[in-house]
């Protein structure tokens, strides 16, 4: 693995490069971790690098790996910058023969999206995109139950994230991340909607397998002088006539990072809650409700049990779900590179596809969010 971004000042870098490593199977090898070539040089240096595979540019970075024996160069690029430096590394990376994991949204705009997408499709090299809460056990069972008809056909989905961090006019302040997060040109055409909204979009689709369609937005910025919105409310139609509602806030004071999901057919239910991610709660109409923990207790089934590392009672969190991303995703890519199809199982990671989509949910909100009258907005495509 080779990393653009991902500095000693920041903090997502480290849990890519923590995720990276958990299964042994990917070693990072070369960086450029920050703007600042002395920072980049010192990230490196903590990182166990040599100075002949710090690089001040990702430019220099593709181009010189690009030049190195097979056996040596990094097989792909993780990119984990400010949403508007991902699209210029992912483009060279594909260009050259490396393979893509990426932060989302997948891109700074919808056509940056379409053009990686289109680029992917040539290349046929991989790119995942670090939709985390995808990678979680318990997440996968309730996915696996839902396609099993466990529910019944779905009536309704219910989807949160809620936050506090963006109560006040932090980024101001300076050092820390909300500067770039509500600056209209690193992050956007979205603040919250971009940066926690498709989270909720992306595990309602997830699990139900099912898609948006139409949705109807009430978009806000609560905070005087942000420019970029904190605050958002949505009403969803997803394929098969299945209603929802989606909120994404990042002004609930006192919240951290209270991603929950419900969803509901009609023979029974099931939700979610990140904060409590080991637990999966089966609700039913004629036996008491049901709570389901993961673990090597035979209760989950086997979609979970592939992202599974420990027996139950060890919880799992937030690392390991974006370490099961990173194994699938290298899985997938030395089955290729050996001329073999991946196991199914190792598929199973969000692609281009979910970051195009992913764009078109910004594009929609934004879009539906700007209609005074809160009119139904056709999906972007």
């Amino acid at each position: 693995m080779g990393m653009f971004g991902g500095g000693n000042r920041g903090f997502i870098g480290s849990v890519h490069r923590c995720a990276a490593r958990m299964d042994g199977l990917i070693e990072l090898v070369c960086g450029c971790f920050s703007s600042d070539p002395d920072n980049s040089r010192q990230s490196g240096h903590e990182y166990m690098l040599p100075d002949d595979r710090i690089y001040t540019s990702y430019e220099e970075m593709i181009e010189r790996e690009k030049k190195l024996p097979e056996d040596q160069r990094m097989d792909f690029v993780a990119i984990v910058t400010p949403n508007h430096l991902h699209y210029g590394p992912a483009m060279m990376a594909l260009d050259n023969g490396f393979h893509v994991v990426i932060e989302k949204p997948m891109t700074f705009s919808l056509e940056e999206a379409r053009s990686l997408l289109k680029k992917v499709e040539e290349t046929g090299l991989e790119l995942a995109l670090t939709h985390t809460y995808s990678g979680y056990p318990a997440v996968k069972d309730a996915r696996a139950r839902v396609a099993r008809g466990e529910l019944g056909r779905l009536r309704r989905i219910y989807v949160e994230y809620t936050q506090g961090w963006l109560s006040e006019r932090i980024e101001v302040l300076g050092g820390n991340n909300a500067g770039w997060r509500t600056d209209p040109h690193r992050s956007g055409v979205a603040g919250c909607v971009g940066d926690i909204g498709t989270h909720a979009w992306h595990l309602s689709e997830y699990i139900s397998g099912l898609n948006v369609t139409e949705l109807c937005c009430d978009l806000r910025t609560c905070v005087d002088g942000r420019l970029l919105d904190d605050d958002s409310a949505a009403l969803l139609r997803y394929t098969g006539g299945v209603s929802g509602v989606l909120t994404a806030t990042q002004i609930a004071v006192g919240e951290a990072n209270k991603l929950r999901i419900r969803l509901y057919g009609e023979k029974g239910g099931l939700e979610w809650h990140q904060q409590e991610p080991n637990l999966l709660i089966l609700r039913h109409a004629d036996r008491p409700n049901e709570l389901v923990y993961t673990g090597g207790n035979g209760f989950m089934g086997k979609e979970a049990k592939w992202n599974m590392r420990t027996p139950a009672g060890h919880p799992e969190g937030y690392i390991e779900a974006f370490a099961n991303i990173y194994r699938n995703f290298a899985l997938t890519v030395m089955a290729r590179m050996n001329g073999h199809e991946p196991e199914p199982e190792a598929l199973d990671f969000p692609t281009v596809y979910d970051g195009v989509r992913g764009m078109e949910f910004i594009q929609t909100m934004v879009a539906a969010g700007n209609d005074n009258e809160h009119k139904w907005q056709k999906w972007i495509i």
